[in-house]
Parts: structure tokens; sequence; C-alpha cells
């Protein structure tokens, strides 16, 4: 019986500490592959790619980010950066993203612009929706908006215009060159659009959201009747007519009013005058009369004492 049961072997002591050993070499191993890691160029920002901008340079993006190649990839957050660019006064919204090895993307988005401007330096600025002034600091920028010229820095019928141009389609003024001022007594707001294929087109700032869809294909129509150039005025009534008359009419009926109102003036004070006369220019027209009949009775009693 005492053969036939089984022996239990004892545990080897050596098997625990050759798994110490195991686990103790494999921490090691995995600490030294993260320091190699960081010490490496793969947990650094090797490249800062940044999409979206038309007015506001890399450079100063960039700067903005406060982020630069050889930072730590993994310490950059990309929320703090977001909120860095979304400080600069032309971008809207921004959207970071880090792709891995070493790669950071900034994905602008700017605030739309409406028209340019050019400053009393010579400078190029852009203009919002609500007429503010962006600088655009990138060189050789295709001016695909209207130009303004003519406005004052703190006009507020600028502001007015820039409004109402940026609830247009951009596609409305892709035909426009430029858009300067020209307010008469009728028309306070009013304004000339010059555009690329050699028309002056009159309007208000009121009638730009009604008459500017209709601008093209008005001027498709001129054109389909062999009718280049000339002034295109849209106010209560739209018709063409060539250069040099059209402003003829436009300040004819401009001045009706004050025409109008000088000569009634006029006759309201020659009305004014006979109804004022003093006794003694009275008394001075009886004189005058009297003597006037004296003068016509004389030769007649003349000719009767003859006879």
């Amino acid at each position: 019986m005492e053969d036939r049961l089984p022996v239990i072997k004892k545990p080897n002591p050596k098997s625990r500490s050759s798994k110490k050993l195991l686990l103790f070499l494999f921490i090691f191993f995995i600490t030294l592959l993260l320091i190699l890691f960081f010490q490496s160029s793969l947990s650094k920002i090797t490249e800062i790619e940044i999409q979206g901008q038309e007015l506001v340079s890399k450079e100063e993006i960039a700067q903005a980010a406060a982020v630069k190649a050889g930072d730590h990839f993994f310490s950059v957050s990309s929320s703090k950066v977001e909120t860095q660019v979304k400080a600069l006064k032309m971008v809207e919204s921004v959207e970071v993203s880090k792709k891995f090895p070493g790669r950071l993307i900034i994905q602008v988005h700017e605030y739309p612009k409406v028209a340019y401007q050019v400053g009393e330096n010579g400078q190029i600025e852009a203009l919002l929706a609500d007429a503010s002034v962006v600088p655009v600091t990138v060189q050789g920028v295709a001016l695909d908006k209207p130009i303004l010229t003519g406005w004052s820095k703190d006009d507020p019928l600028k502001v007015k215009l820039c409004l109402a141009m940026s609830k247009l389609p951009a596609s409305y003024f892709s035909d426009v060159s430029e858009i300067k001022p020209s307010p008469t007594d009728s028309y306070p707001d009013k304004i000339k659009i010059y555009t690329r294929s050699q028309y002056e087109v009159q309007m208000t700032i009121g009638y730009l959201p009604e008459k500017m869809k209709y601008l093209d294909s008005y001027i498709a129509s001129l054109q389909s009747s062999k009718i280049s150039g000339g002034v295109i005025t849209m106010l209560e009534a739209d018709y063409h007519s060539p250069f040099g008359k059209d402003s003829d009419k436009t300040n004819a009926k401009d001045t009706k009013d004050s025409a109008d109102g000088k000569e009634s003036k006029d006759n309201k004070e020659s009305k004014d005058s006979k109804d004022t006369k003093t006794p003694a220019s009275k008394e001075t027209e009886k004189h005058d009369a009297a003597s006037s009949s004296a003068d016509e009775t004389k030769p007649e009693s003349q000719e009767t004492a003859r006879n």
C-alpha cells in the first residue's frame, strides 16, 4: 500500500526567483524603451501644417499657436492651440489635430470678407461684415471682392453697405470691381457700382438686396442686344443710357425739388412785398396817377381854347 501512494514533489524555490527576475527585466526594458522613445525624434513635432488661411499669414498663425518643430508631441494641447489661434481677429474657428508621428495640423476658418479697401499707408485691407478692417499680410493675395473707394473711415453708410453685402451670395459681386458713394438730396445712400464689363450701375444701399440679383441678367440682355457700356440706373425704375446722359437726367431729377422750392419762395416773397406796402408808398402811387391824368387832359383843354 505504501508503494502505491503518489510522491508529492516539494516546490522548487528557484522558480519564484526566476519569475521575479523576468518581471524586473521586463519593466527595465520597457522603461529603457520609453526613455529612448522620448529622446528620439519620434516623440517630437517634426511638421506643422497650416491650412485654410487666406488673409492671415502662416507665420502669424504659427506665432499665435506658440508651437514649433521640436516640441514634445504628447505635451502639446490641441485645445490650447485652438484657443490661441482663434484669438486672431480674422479667425472665426480653428481645428487642431495630431497625427503620429510628429505631425500637427491646424485648420483655420476665417471670417467671410465682403470687400477690400486701400489704407492710408497704401496697404490692402479686408472689410468684414461689420466693416471692421483687417490688414492683408499675405503677399500677392487675389482681390476677388469689390474695392471700396471714396468712403470715410467712420461712415455709417459703409457699415450698412458691408452688412448688406454679407447677406448676399458672393456670386452677385463676381463682376463688380469698385463701389463708391454718390449721395444726393433725394438718395442719401446712393452708390455707384463699376463692373468689369464696363458698366456703371447707380442704385442705393437700400435697393441692393432687391436689385443686385437681377444685375447679371440685365447686363447679359444688354450685351445680347449689342449694347456695350453705359450707365444702368436701378432705382424705382431700371433703365440704361449711354455715358454722359444719365448723369444729366439724374442731376435734373435730384435738383427739381430744390428748384421748385426756390421758385415758390420767390413767388411768396413777391406776394408778400405787394401786401406789405406802406401808407407813404400808397400816397405816392395816388399822386403819380393824378399827375398822369392831368397830363392827359391838358392837351385836350388847349385844343378847345384854340377853337
